[in-house]
């Protein structure tokens, strides 16, 4: 893998003076990709409908989002293989096949919703039709993920997804009742109604998705094999000094997503809830939070428009390709096909077929009369009932000192993880529910 600063190797012992950039690497790179356009959406409609009611969801799964990645990585750097690969080494085939099913569904479905939200911010800044801009990204991301290096396509996105740091500005730029957003932080509220129950699930769903699990997992995978770290039997030479390093990064990674989180969700209540827009029904709608950090401005409609479509367009064009990536990693691994983006395409026809394929099915999702924003939250709910059984999974592996040997989730790691795993099956549960009634 090319598009990520690499930790040092595994035999390298971390001294007091070195920097912490020198460890960030797979958690800080999952950690951004979180913050894809349904993420947005999903964080901007709570804020929208239920202002600050739901705020508290953001520091609640902080330690249950860190745990589950955690024990993600670290099931990749200490058995040198992809989830997929694990599950199909010591569980039954057909639960192998449930997984892989699982996660192409949920990544094919984020991809489609992802590329229409694009479209839908792009028609912001320029008259193109939607069909013809959903066409464009597609075709853009397609090549340059299969015949292009990331190292510098990665780069020049990110400098794109910098403004999503508008939201930060915008929450001090707002007048805030600090008291209640404090207050809303750390005390829970809870509504038993539908709506909020519906949208709860999602932002559970766009926070935690079964498409980090498999990512963060395969991304250890190919640090390590770039480094020719990997044994003969396909383990690599382990030390605890890695795993700290790991976890380091997998932290800061996922605090940096939720503090992000927290600001939109701020910023939509305070300049959508309170002032009457309570609904998102378009990608105009959405980019009327961030106004009041160019209010001074004389087109300052146009320039909030401006800052809420290139954050969607980067964050979409870092995400697509994350989400059809890692569901050829899981396909790929459960077929013994050759995988991993550092391979040229003669080398991985079947992983890169893969990756065409789910993106060109995300992409025809568009053309059924879908709203793109819409969209975007829908399969933010569908990722957080997803995300349920392959929790468990990630639960099971991470703590069976068969596969993990020595590096077995510990005590305070297994009760986050049953923690997340029954939270996210009530929830789950309870949107089932009142969706069928």
């Amino acid at each position: 893998m090319v598009w990520r600063k690499q930790r040092p190797t595994l035999q390298k012992k971390h001294s007091s003076h070195k920097s912490i950039f020198q460890i960030l690497g797979p958690g800080v790179i999952t950690g951004a990709a979180d913050d894809d356009p349904s993420g947005i959406a999903t964080y901007s409609q709570t804020g929208a409908q239920f202002g600050y009611g739901q705020l508290w969801t953001v520091l609640f799964l902080l330690p249950l989002m860190i745990a589950i990645q955690e024990a993600c990585a670290r099931i990749g750097a200490v058995t040198g293989k992809g989830i997929a690969a694990i599950v199909k080494q010591h569980y039954n085939k057909w639960v192998l096949y449930a997984v892989v099913l699982l996660v192409i569904v949920a990544n094919t479905i984020n991809i489609g919703a992802d590329i229409g939200a694009m479209a839908a911010a792009a028609q912001l800044l320029v008259p193109v039709q939607f069909v013809l801009l959903a066409l464009g990204f597609t075709v853009t991301i397609l090549l340059l993920e299969i015949f292009t290096s990331y190292k510098m396509y990665a780069k020049i996105l990110k400098w794109l997804c910098i403004s999503l740091f508008s939201y930060v500005i915008t929450v001090f730029v707002v007048h805030q009742p600090w008291h209640e957003v404090i207050s809303a932080t750390f005390l829970p509220h809870i509504e038993l109604t539908p709506g909020f129950i519906f949208i709860i699930t999602g932002v559970i769903g766009t926070t935690i998705s079964p498409y980090m699990f498999f990512w963060e997992a395969d991304e250890e995978v190919e640090e390590e094999r770039e480094k020719h770290l990997l044994k003969k039997n396909g383990r690599p030479h382990m030390s605890r000094s890695f795993i700290r390093s790991l976890r380091t990064d997998n932290a800061i990674g996922m605090v940096a997503s939720q503090v992000a989180t927290w600001c939109v969700i701020v910023v939509a209540a305070s300049v959508l809830f309170r002032n009457g827009v309570t609904n998102i029904n378009t990608a105009s709608d959405a980019a009327r939070a961030l106004e009041p950090l160019v209010k001074t401005f004389p087109n300052s409609g146009f320039l909030a428009k401006a800052l809420f479509a290139s954050g969607v367009i980067g964050l979409g064009m870092l995400a697509v390709p994350v989400l059809s990536a890692s569901a050829s990693y899981a396909l790929s691994e459960a077929l013994n096909w050759h995988e991993g983006l550092n391979l040229k395409l003669k080398r991985a026809h079947g992983f890169y077929g893969v990756i065409t394929i789910a993106t060109l099915i995300g992409l025809m999702m568009n053309f059924v009369g879908i709203d793109p924003i819409k969209a975007l939250i829908y399969t933010a709910v569908f990722n957080g009932i997803a995300a349920v059984p392959l929790v468990f999974l990630v639960t099971k592996i991470a703590s069976n000192k068969k596969i993990m040997g020595n590096y077995k989730s510990g005590f305070f790691s297994n009760v986050i993880l049953w923690i997340a795993f029954v939270a996210m099956g009530a929830a789950a549960v309870a949107t089932i529910v009142t969706l069928v009634h």
